[in-house]
């Protein structure tokens, strides 16, 4: 071959391998090279992660070109892994975020921590930061580089001695155990922290904090109060053992958690009744005019018609009341969250002054030390009223029943239930006889 030939043949060759690189840098550009892991990066190599608001942070950013699952790490001088991200599945395209120090919870040798750490500052020292993909092939790509902490803040978030002042109770407004008592100390001002109960389907229910003298996310103890929703009339959780948790964070994003065990057993929103019948008084009195010194007996029927028991106190029915006594005068004071059935009238000095269990012990069912009128279940209570003298200012005088739920409520429909105007037949004042005097039947404490 002539020179002339042999110069032709290299221009050839020249020019396919231009046709060929530029195709393939005409690829590239369009369609990017067949790496799966591209554009890493951290902004910064030094980061002060104790939110003074300098250098808190870097930004990480990179781009996958197809679906993988991405891992993002540290690795100490030792040789310990502290991951910020592991195995996540990401879909194909760029990615940026902010790494601020904090990793996945870890313990140090030796360390004791009430609760688990969720979340948790790297320890001041210098790392090895490792950006790794895997793809459905299981091609795995890496990139790594170096990072320093320091100054970093490293006290946690902790909940010490985080404690129920009671495992079991009774969210059901008997004034019997219907409250649990949550607290823990914080050591430290933390941004965020809150507390709830976990139900079996998973769902939050979030417990209030208590105001006390330690403000909010301050330092020091806090409590917390937990009587399951129903002061707000909504139903509590099912009978069951629910877990109690509670989570603190700090500004700079460490992270705590501690959990309990709390068993609820006869929670439920209170719920009775006076019966009204089909036909007749729902409220039955013996008399509407009585003579001085004798007696009116009335009659009436309760019912519970909700989820929960419902607690009860004497005196029993069938007592026989003095009308110038009240309850507080046999010695059943007023107890909170207790039931009773009562007799009331106009200008009476005490309201509801003739109150009556709603039920005698074969009608109740006693749990614990006390006596329920239980789900479903029906009494009929009477009592006895020895007139002493004129009810109030008034004769006539209404009289009326009611069912009390003390120091609760008494609702509208359990209110001045049924009136009756009841005469008290008294002579001239120069022929009215004194009542005989009798005994108090004071109340027996066991």
């Amino acid at each position: 071959m002539n020179q002339n030939g042999l110069a032709r043949g290299m221009v050839v060759l020249i020019a396919a391998a231009l046709v060929v690189a530029a195709i393939a840098i005409g690829w590239i550009i369009l369609k990017g090279d067949s790496s799966l892991l591209r554009e890493v990066s951290f902004e910064e190599n030094i980061i002060t992660p104790n939110a003074d608001g300098e250098t808190d942070a870097t930004g990480i950013s990179y781009e996958i070109s197809r679906n993988a699952d991405v891992s993002i790490y540290f690795e100490n001088q030792t040789g310990d892994r502290f991951y910020f991200r592991q195995e996540q599945s990401r879909g194909v395209g760029e990615y940026q975020l902010l790494f601020s120090g904090v990793v996945e919870g870890y313990e140090l040798p030796g360390e004791e921590v009430e609760g688990e750490i969720v979340a948790r500052l790297l320890p001041d020292g210098e790392y090895n930061w490792t950006i790794s993909a895997i793809d459905a092939d299981g091609l795995q790509e890496s990139i790594s580089g170096p990072l320093t902490v320091a100054d970093a803040d490293s006290e946690l978030p902790e909940m010490r001695n985080f404690s129920l002042d009671k495992h079991w109770f009774s969210p059901n407004q008997d004034g019997i155990d219907d409250r649990v008592q949550i607290q823990f100390f914080l050591p430290k001002e933390v941004s965020s922290y809150r507390v709830f109960v976990i139900t079996s389907e998973g769902a939050e229910l979030p417990v209030a904090e208590l105001e006390r003298d330690v403000a909010p996310g301050s330092p020091g103890r806090h409590y917390f109060d937990y009587e399951a929703g129903v002061d707000n009339k909504a139903t509590p959780p099912p009978d069951g053992v629910y877990p109690v948790v509670a989570i603190a964070e700090d500004a700079e994003g460490q992270k705590i958690r501690v959990e309990d065990e709390l068993t609820i057993e006869y929670g439920g929103v209170p719920r009775g009744e006076i019966i009204s019948p089909v036909v007749g008084d729902t409220v039955q009195f013996s008399s509407t005019a009585v003579a001085l010194c004798d007696s009116v007996t009335f009659t009436l029927t309760v019912q519970n018609y909700g989820s929960t028991p419902l607690r009860t106190t004497g005196p029993a029915p069938g007592t026989v009341y003095d009308s110038d006594w009240n309850y507080n005068t046999l010695g059943w004071h007023t107890e909170s969250g207790a039931w009773r059935a009562a007799i009331g009238y106009e200008n009476e000095l005490s309201n509801y002054p003739y109150r009556f269990s709603l039920g005698n012990s074969d009608d109740l069912e006693k749990i614990g030390d006390h006596y329920y009128l239980m789900p479903g279940e029906r009494s009929v209570i009477t009592g006895t009223i020895r007139i002493v003298g004129p009810f109030g200012e008034r004769n006539p005088q209404p009289v009326w029943a009611g069912l009390i739920h003390e120091d609760v409520e008494i609702s509208q429909f359990n209110n001045r239930v049924d009136p009756h105007q009841i005469l008290v037949d008294i002579a001239d004042e120069s022929n009215t006889l004194d009542c005989e005097d009798r005994d108090v039947p004071l109340r027996i404490r066991e």
